[in-house]
């Protein structure tokens, strides 16, 4: 038996790799590729990528006679530094099986927006940019004004240095369909050691590359393209290494739940002090720990305290400490239940009490961006 495995098993096993490895390095962007194979793969579906869109299951169709809902009662905006306004809650377009089907991504957007919602975030890396335009421009067609609407994408560090910056994110505006993006993000503050980007192969260092590229970004908003910029998954010491660099950085978009490590709070205390907003991704645990954080204790005593979610409270207490939050779904009750957190408020000690979970949070992953340089 150990033979055959030996002999026969583990070269198929090599031999698979192989060709995964091929495959992924011929493409255009590899790690993109990966994550929307590997992610509907890891939950049972066929991935797009490898069999075609619009094969998978999922976000229902919306129907034709449907038109734009009221947006939703009490809701909150975060004041960015150009005095725009951006809403709290929105919708993420990552990290689930739904987000890297081009239909179910276009049925997700215009479900959304004809709820009432009207943050959306996505990135380069989601491939999803068409799809995501597309659901917007029906939306549009629909009612829904575009002046409302707060559109987010993100600058993945493989297209980070100056010209790339600008040629880049003059092509995300064309995907997306939009003449100007409400905030462009550097989506981490480095690549991985493995990854090239345009500014590496000019032999400079981290630093310089993130300088370089936000001095684009700041071009690109005085010229309109890009209403705001801002950084995603940075430190404090990230924040500090732009300063005096170029536009003020509007948002800061770090991963929040009551679970994060205690040292995370330098970077949302340094954000507060220098008047940068702060997004919440996977304010629900995400892939690797949603469930984990919908059994905890605590956090189940409050929510049936409120006759609310675990979910609910998660995303109202991230809001209350005030981050926008941007839970993602293709489900079109979860939408509107995700939009509807502003019809009640966390007590201060309830606040209290989720804010203490870190010390105890055991087993929770975090990405530590400390340890980006």
């Amino acid at each position: 038996m150990f033979k055959f495995v030996l002999g026969r098993i583990v070269p198929l096993l090599i031999l698979a790799m192989a060709i995964t490895l091929g495959w992924l390095a011929s493409q255009e962007s590899p790690l993109a590729i990966f994550f929307a194979t590997f992610i509907p793969l890891s939950k049972g579906h066929l991935p797009p990528t490898l069999f075609g869109h619009g094969k998978m299951k999922g976000t229902p169709p919306v129907h034709d006679e449907m038109m734009p809902l009221p947006r939703p009662q009490n809701e909150k905006f975060l004041l960015l530094p150009g005095g725009h306004l951006m809403p709290q809650i929105g919708i993420g377009m990552c990290c689930r099986p739904t987000a890297y089907d081009d239909e179910l991504v276009y049925r997700t957007i215009l479900w959304y927006l004809l709820l009432g919602g009207r943050h959306i975030d996505g990135a380069h890396l989601y491939l999803n940019h068409v799809a995501i335009g597309r659901g917007i421009a029906e939306a549009i067609r629909r009612g829904v004004k575009r002046e409302e609407i707060f559109v987010t994408t993100k600058i993945f560090p493989t297209h980070f240095g100056y010209e790339s910056t600008l040629k880049n994110v003059e092509v995300y505006a064309k995907e997306l369909g939009l003449e100007y993006i409400d905030l462009v993000l550097m989506h981490f503050p480095t690549t991985f050691p493995f990854m090239m980007s345009p500014c590496k192969k000019e032999r400079k260092d981290a630093m310089q590359c993130c300088r370089e590229t936000w001095k684009a970004l700041s071009k690109l908003h005085e010229s309109g393209l890009i209403r705001n910029a801002g950084v995603s998954n940075f430190a404090m010491k990230h924040l500090i290494d732009l300063e005096g660099v170029g536009a003020p950085v509007a948002n800061n978009q770090i991963q929040f739940t009551p679970f994060e490590p205690e040292h995370v709070m330098e970077t949302v205390a340094y954000c507060a002090q220098h008047n940068i907003t702060m997004t919440a991704h996977i304010p629900l645990g995400g892939i690797m720990d949603q469930d984990k954080a919908m059994a905890d204790g605590v956090l189940n005593q409050i929510a049936a305290k409120y006759g609310k979610r675990v979910s609910h409270v998660m995303l109202r207490w991230a809001t209350q400490r005030g981050f926008a939050v941007i839970p993602g779904t293709g489900n079109p009750d979860h939408m509107r239940e995700n939009l509807s957190i502003f019809n009640f408020e966390l007590a201060d000690e309830d606040m209290q009490t989720i804010n203490e979970l870190k010390y105890k949070a055991k087993g929770f992953v975090h990405i530590d961006v400390h340890k980006n340089d």
